[in-house]
């Protein structure tokens, strides 16, 4: 079943055992749960930001081949360019666990969630979830979304909004907020649940904004 037929009749969206599967299997690898787990580093392949790497570094310097003092239009493009292996990656990745149904199944399993609170579509959930993990690959999957006809401008402003707000939180919140975990005077998880319930008050209140003071600009939207 084709995504435009899913658009379409969402109510008649079927998703086996497999689609189910292949979700799960696409959660967990976005999700960043198996991100350097204590004892089990070799969960590590099977997840998304470690099989994204990085760059080697010069042995004198310090510094990757985006060096250091780039300056205007030829920094921009180096940074660029160092962004295309992870979005690659996710959209590669996608794309298997399309295959095998995940879209399918999120859009069936993830609607009676995203739907009542942000006013989206089920399908959009593995975006959010890549985003957790990986800004950049979270909005290359939106935008992919977008240009296939899969959401609307309206979701991608509330997904937007939903993603801006505390990006790539797992992985940020672990790489560099692990810094101040040590005068923390609460466990180390409660601000980052706070952080994720904020993503979706965030994403609510623009969706509100939409529907109220900027209803005119999407009246024609679908």
């Amino acid at each position: 079943m084709s995504e435009e037929k899913i658009i379409a009749a969402p109510d008649r969206v079927t998703a086996g055992i497999g689609s189910y599967i292949a979700l799960v299997l696409a959660i967990l690898f976005f999700s960043g749960l198996f991100y350097k787990v204590d004892g089990f580093s070799w969960l590590g392949a099977f997840d998304f930001t470690t099989l994204g790497g990085s760059f080697g570094t010069m042995k004198e310097s310090g510094n990757t081949f985006l060096g250091s003092g780039g300056l205007s239009a030829k920094a921009g493009f180096l940074f660029a360019l160092s962004l295309a292996p992870t979005v690659m990656l996710a959209l590669g990745v996608l794309e298997i666990f399309t295959h095998y149904g995940a879209i399918r199944a999120a859009h069936k399993l993830l609607t009676p969630l995203l739907k009542p609170l942000m006013g989206l579509p089920g399908r959009c959930g593995l975006a959010l979830i890549t985003d957790l993990q990986s800004t950049d690959a979270g909005a290359a999957l939106t935008k992919e979304m977008y240009d296939q006809q899969q959401v609307s401008k309206k979701d991608v402003v509330v997904m937007s909004a939903w993603q801006y707000s505390g990006a790539g939180l797992i992985n940020n919140y672990f790489a560099i907020g692990s810094a101040l975990f040590a005068s923390m005077t609460v466990p180390i998880i409660i601000p980052l649940v706070l952080m994720f319930v904020l993503k979706f008050v965030g994403a609510a209140f623009v969706r509100f904004m939409l529907n109220s003071i900027y209803k005119k600009d999407f009246a024609d939207v679908k």
